[in-house]
């Protein structure tokens, strides 16, 4: 199966991954929607829609990862970067929400770390202790401008090349870089977190390189070093969280060009309720929910078990010695002797 006509716009890639997870080699396409059920998988929680993806094998079921590195890039389809890729089949917007809200129900007691981030758009969301972790991360346009400008800043150390510190695109992609960078070393300064025993999720959303091909093009040279810069800055921010988490965490790379426009929903009137038996027309059962195998099960073998324990407690009772088995028996021995 591949995609045909430019189907696929973007591409899904594991930067890093432990052996309890694990990505198979190959071409399938991932349908975009579909991606946060990929996360919640990886971290051995539930979907409520089976995934009949072949990239992703069942894996270590009783060794989970500790965290999930989610990482958007808007304005490429795809990142030269080191790991497996795969094709994404409708590239609609998409959101960890039921995968942090997942975490938060298994592991509402521990407060694990949830970060969502998006820095252009001055989005963040964050939850447990990542309040305390990350409360000096930049997070709005004028935090990220002045962060690049102090001490440890990737400036420093980052080869520009075309772009320049004195443009406020550039800065924009620049500064998204430094909140990579920022929240690898604040992560550090608190490395217990990191061994607690409740899965963290990091979701990060990058546009800077979409607003430098806008800008100076496709085909520029600034396009062209950002793309080679971008690509450095998430292999070594992936080796740094894999680190971090003690080589239990998985990091992902979503590149899309841009997303599609959400799908419309199919709505139903009065007047289509007439046409059900034709869509239907062998009265077929409604296909079963996920919970129909719980369930099952549940039932099953309680009614095994009780039936086991009738079967054992009748047969008991009808071979029992009243002489020496009953209680009521030896009393009732012991009264008349005494009379």
């Amino acid at each position: 199966h591949v995609c045909f006509l430019g189907a696929c716009a973007g591409e899904f890639s594991i930067l890093r991954s432990p052996q309890s997870v694990v990505f198979r080699d190959g071409s399938w396409p991932i349908p975009g929607e579909r991606i946060p059920d990929v996360a919640a998988l990886t971290m051995g929680f539930s979907v409520e829609e089976d995934l009949p993806w072949p990239g992703l094998a069942v894996g270590d079921l009783f060794h989970r990862p500790q965290a999930t590195v989610l990482v958007t890039v808007k304005g490429v389809d795809k990142l030269p970067v080191k790991g497996l890729s795969y094709p994404i089949e409708n590239a609609v917007p998409f959101s960890l929400d039921s995968v942090a809200n997942a975490i938060h129900t298994v592991f509402s007691e521990e407060m694990p770390v949830v970060l969502q981030l998006a820095p252009s758009e001055e989005r963040v969301y964050m939850v447990g202790k990542a309040n305390a972790v990350f409360e000096d991360l930049s997070v709005t346009l004028r935090q990220l401008r002045s962060r690049l400008f102090q001490d440890g800043s990737i400036l420093s150390s980052l080869p520009l090349n075309s772009l320049s510190r004195n443009n406020e695109v550039d800065l924009l992609f620049l500064s998204e870089l430094q909140v990579l960078h920022d929240i690898a070393s604040l992560l550090s300064r608190h490395k217990h977190l990191a061994k607690d025993h409740s899965p963290d999720l990091y979701s990060l959303e990058l546009s800077g390189l979409e607003e430098i091909g806008k800008r100076y093009g496709e085909d520029s040279q600034q396009f062209k070093d950002a793309s080679q810069i971008l690509v450095d800055s998430l292999q070594k921010f992936a080796d740094e969280m894999f680190n971090l988490y003690g080589g239990n965490a998985v990091v992902e790379v979503v590149a899309v060009k841009e997303f599609n426009s959400p799908l419309s929903r199919k709505t139903r009137s009065i007047l289509q309720a007439s046409q059900s038996n034709k869509e239907n027309p062998y009265n077929l059962a409604y296909p079963y929910n996920y919970d129909y195998s719980v369930i099952f099960n549940i039932v099953l073998w309680m009614m095994i078990g009780l039936a086991l324990a009738v079967i054992v407690i009748s047969y008991n009772l009808w071979n029992m010695d009243p002489g020496y088995d009953s209680i009521i028996y030896r009393m009732t021995n012991q009264k008349i002797r005494m009379d």
